[in-house]
């Protein structure tokens, strides 16, 4: 806004500016965090400092300081400066920004386009970029939040360096929260003061996200009383805050993966607090009840058989009922899964049997082939088969593998709740295949 501005419009623009956005560091001296990248010595002060920019790709979770990044970087090298977001930009938009770029090239200047969630430009869009990069007609620097191995092309990826931005420390967070009540001239004209505890809940509730952290605190803010934040307003202003989460992007795959992994080392707490998290991001509660079936045989199987049986019925009850009633069908069946005993001899049994199918195309023993014909019997197919259920025991020692890999075992069952019974058993019926593994 012009400084002509009668004064008026420009405290309603600072009004209606987001805390956030007000308390944004122009300097790296006034940034907080990601101490490896903005270090003394490290790439991007280097980078700042030498007043040379060159093409990057942010790659980091939200409120980490990537916008915030690109800006300094932008200022610090005299740069001109393009936002676009590839949400709501096209081809048309960034052409733009490259013919500014060539311009300004021709006059020595470099020209900045900072291109949010480059992950949501398809390859062709990425691709518009290419020439321009090279050229060194504009100076790329691409945020997402998605990992840039799956989500930006090869050509981009290797003309950029791909710099990782962690999650913000509860330190950092603290710093960036001090420093907005303690200088953002709207909180102080407000008289803002904290109750005992918020500050603390406050860093808890941002985890790792200080724009986030910084919106519940300013919605709290206008809920407060003239201006004292409670913990009343500070519940009331996160209450309906979704959590971050991308259906199709790291958080998801990390996400499942925790909870996979949970149930695995057997802690339903840990289980049910991923669970949690998925829930409350939207994820689809289907998907969650799928995983478990394929956990209850993977890492349960036989040690408990009853399991595979109860996520069955976990899944099927989910798609029938929905949500949030589902809520409480899949906390059981994670329980239960969670709590109950584990063995993955069924998954490595198949695995073995696969590469023994794979390593030869071994002829099937003449005595258990079918011979549903006159002729095939009298060629020797099912001569001297022994019918289990005429000997003692339902059993008879017999050969039913192929002779090349007679002996082998792929099934080597556990010590683990029913499989031990299951174990005892095989190792009695055939106490030379099995003994040699007990």
């Amino acid at each position: 806004m012009s400084d002509k501005t009668p004064s008026l419009f420009r405290g309603r623009e600072e009004q209606i500016t987001p805390l956030a956005e007000r308390c944004r560091p122009s300097s790296l001296e006034e940034y907080v965090g990601q101490e490896h990248l903005t270090g003394k010595g490290r790439i991007i002060h280097a980078a700042v400092n030498g007043g040379r920019a060159f093409s990057m790709i942010l790659w980091g979770d939200p409120g980490t300081g990537k916008t915030t990044l690109a800006k300094i970087i932008a200022e610090g090298c005299g740069m001109e400066y393009h936002y676009l977001s590839a949400v709501s930009s096209g081809v048309a938009d960034v052409c733009k920004v490259i013919a500014s770029g060539e311009k300004n090239r021709s006059m020595g200047r470099q020209t900045l386009l900072f291109l949010d969630e480059i992950h949501r430009f398809n390859k062709a869009q990425q691709d518009a970029v290419l020439g321009a990069v090279e050229s060194g007609d504009i100076v790329l620097i691409g945020a997402t939040t998605e990992n840039p191995s799956f989500s930006v092309i090869s050509p981009l990826l290797s003309r950029a360096r791909v710099l990782k931005l962690n999650r913000l420390s509860d330190e950092n967070l603290a710093a960036i929260l001090d420093k907005a009540v303690s200088s953002d001239r709207l909180l102080k004209d407000g008289n803002i003061r904290l109750d005992a505890g918020v500050r603390e809940n406050l860093v808890q509730l941002g985890n790792g996200d200080a724009r986030r952290m910084l919106n519940v605190l300013e919605v709290a803010f206008v809920l407060s009383t003239e201006g004292f934040v409670t913990g009343k307003e500070l519940r009331e202003a996160f209450e309906n805050t979704m959590i971050y989460y991308d259906r199709k992007g790291d958080r998801h795959y990390d996400t499942i993966s925790a909870f996979i992994k949970s149930l695995r080392g057997s802690d339903p707490d840990a289980a049910l607090y991923y669970m949690a998290k998925m829930i409350l991001a939207g994820e689809d509660p289907e998907f969650i009840a799928r995983r478990m079936v394929i956990f209850a045989s993977e890492d349960i199987g036989n040690a408990s058989p009853n399991a595979l049986g109860i996520a069955v019925s976990a899944m099927t009850a989910v798609q029938n009922i929905g949500m949030p009633e589902s809520e409480l069908i899949l906390a059981q069946c994670a329980i239960f899964l969670a709590s109950s005993p584990k063995s993955n001899a069924s998954y490595t049994a198949i695995s073995a049997a696969k590469n023994a199918a794979l390593s030869g195309d071994y002829e099937i023993p003449m005595h258990i082939r079918n011979a549903p014909t006159g002729l095939m019997k009298k060629m020797g197919y099912g001569k001297d088969y022994m019918y289990p259920h005429d000997y003692e025991g339902n059993f008879i020692a017999e050969t039913y593998l192929p002779e090349e890999i007679k002996g082998s075992v792929f099934y080597n069952p556990t010590e683990n709740g029913s499989e031990k019974a299951i174990r005892e058993r095989l190792i009695k019926l055939w106490p030379g295949r099995y003994r040699q593994h007990d």
